[in-house]
Formats: structure tokens, C-alpha cells, sequence
């Protein structure tokens, strides 16, 4: 990190000096590190820095090393940028507040609040029905947040999976009839009626929990307009196998519609009726994704192949 974003860090916190405590993550393929920062005298103990550093040569764990990927990732950081800058108060889940964002040539600097200081310091790997009715709270919450606000700066379209920016992935797909289908499955996603915006990521990864059950919500690269059903059937793919996805299917639905509905400021069946319905084409979505990105991962399952089969077949 360079003297410049250093002096940033300690001016916003007031710190008389600072000191790297560990490196929490690297950023996919190579693109900076998530580092806690401790702080001396400063108005906090510590704080999370993304740092961001565009690297010279792309290495992509799964060998998609090529142009748009790499423009898809800089402009998720600007997005993420903006999303913090503008849109980030505006919201009622828990999130870190954002202490300072600074740009330098290629480099990328935003200082945020560290959740672990402030009591979300669990992460999880597997979870409970509680834990997943907290998440899907979350999420309520978030899509309650910016019911059919506009975009602006950030992506038009939401997630990091939309067809729009996956043409390789979509290009050796081997699932023909799931390749004729996907612009229509995209199509019908993003013409619905109720949009707001989606966190792009709501893997159980970027969930932090309290010892009291409470989670607050990270990392806002793919933000963007949507569906709210993407979010959930993105989440639940995240930690639930195929058997528990399916049983559980109602028992999701019914809990994230009871949240969402207590929030907004009136009760909105049509939306609810129209999401219902999305949340399986989401999640063919996804898995049209997932099939040509990766198609061994673990997350390609019966469950996911007869939901976007039944998806095909009504489109």
C-alpha cells in the first residue's frame, strides 16, 4: 500500500499511526488483498481496507483470463465505489459504514468500519434455519431498500453472472436446449415488473453473524438493478445441498415474503406473486451460468437440473 492511501487511513481515523494485523483474503485473481489494519490512538481499534491493485498479467484460478472479464472486474470495483459513496446510507440492513474511499492511477483504496470490532465476527460455513431466516431477513431488508430505484453507476443489470457479460461461459455451454434458452430466461428476469436492486453476491461467504443471531451483509461489486429472487436462490444454493433445497423450497419463500412484505410500507401481492414464480427462473439463471463456467462444481445437481427444466419448458 502506498504512502498516500496510509496517510488517508490515518487522517479519517485519527490514528497517530498504523499497523497491518493480518490479511483476511486475496481478491480473486490477483486483484488486491482485504487486509484489518490496526490503529494507534485512533477513534477505533481497527478498520477493513480493500485494497485494490490492477494487475499486469490476469490469472484466473479457472482459466477465464481474457478482456471482459477483466473489464467486468474493474468496473465492479468502481460499482462498488459508487454503491458505497451514494447508495449505502439509504439502506436498513446491516452493513459496514465506509470510512473512505480513495483512487489513485490503478490503484483503488475503500477503509470500512471492521465488523468483527462491532460484534458480527462469526462466519459460517454451515448454518441453521435460524441463521437462514437472519440472512434472508438481510435480504428483505436490502431489496426493501431500493424498490424501483434507478441504477445509476452501478450495474444495470445486477449479479456477476448475468448473460450479458458471461458470452464465453455461454459459448461451450454443452446443455443445448439450456443454450437456446438462456436469452429467454434472462429476458423474462429482467422484464418483470418489480425491480429493485440485488446485492450480486449473497453467497453465505459475505454474511457476517452475531452471537446473537443478527448478520450484516460485505462486499457490493455487483450491485445492481433486478429481481430480489436472484439474491435468494443464489443464497440458498450457497448452503443447502439439493435434497434440503427442495424440501425447504416453501419454508424459503414464505419466510422471505413474510419479511419483505412487514417492511414495505404496504402489503404488495403482485410483487410477491410475480417473485414467487422468478424464484425458479433465477434459479435456472444461475445454473446456466454455473454449467459453463464450471461444469463439474458441486453445486450442479438433479435438484438444479429439473428446475431449469420445468423453467424451459414454461418459458
Amino acid at each position: 500500500m502506498n504512502e498516500y492511501f496510509k496517510s488517508v487511513i490515518i487522517q479519517k481515523t485519527g490514528a497517530t499511526s498504523l499497523f497491518e494485523k493480518e490479511i483476511i483474503q486475496e481478491l480473486w485473481s490477483g486483484y488486491g488483498k482485504i487486509i484489518r489494519v490496526g490503529l494507534e490512538n485512533g477513534s477505533v481499534e481497527s478498520v477493513v481496507i480493500k485494497y485494490v491493485q490492477l494487475p499486469i498479467n490476469k490469472n484466473h484460478p479457472r482459466g477465464w483470463n481474457n478482456d471482459i472479464g477483466h473489464q467486468r472486474k474493474v468496473k465492479s470495483y468502481q460499482v462498488e465505489s459508487v454503491w458505497y459513496q451514494n447508495y449505502s446510507k439509504n439502506n436498513i440492513a446491516r452493513l459496514p459504514q465506509c470510512l473512505a474511499i480513495e483512487t489513485l492511477d490503478d490503484e483503488v483504496l475503500i477503509v470500512l468500519e471492521d465488523l468483527d470490532i462491532a460484534g458480527y465476527h462469526l462466519r459460517k460455513t454451515t448454518v441453521t434455519w435460524e441463521e437462514i431466516s437472519s440472512c434472508l431477513e438481510w435480504l428483505a431488508q436490502f431489496h426493501a431498500s431500493y424498490m424501483d430505484k434507478t441504477p445509476n453507476g452501478l450495474w444495470d443489470v445486477g449479479t456477476y453472472w448475468h448473460l450479458k457479460t458471461r458470452p464465453g461461459e455461454l459459448s461451450v455451454l454443452d446443455d443445448q436446449k439450456l443454450k437456446e434458452a438462456a436469452p429467454f430466461i434472462d429476458k423474462r428476469l429482467n422484464d418483470c415488473n418489480y425491480k429493485t436492486f440485488v446485492h450480486g453476491d449473497a453467497k453465505l461467504a459475505n454474511f457476517c453473524f452475531a452471537n446473537n443471531g443478527q448478520v450484516a451483509g460485505l462486499d457490493f461489486q455487483y450491485v445492481g438493478g433486478g429481481c430480489g429472487m436472484k439474491d435468494v436462490a443464489y443464497f440458498i444454493g450457497s448452503c443447502l445441498n439439493e435434497t434440503e433445497c427442495e424440501r425447504l423450497e416453501e419454508k424459503i419463500l414464505d419466510t422471505y415474503f413474510n419479511f419483505l412484505q412487514n417492511i414495505l410500507q404496504e402489503r404488495n401481492e403482485a410483487l410477491e406473486k410475480e417473485w414467487r414464480y422468478l424464484y425458479r427462473v433465477a434459479w435456472a439463471d444461475f445454473h446456466r451460468f454455473l454449467k459453463g463456467w464450471s461444469p463439474v462444481h458441486w453445486k450442479i445437481n438433479s435438484y438444479s437440473e429439473r428446475v431449469t427444466a420445468e423453467v424451459i419448458n414454461s418459458l
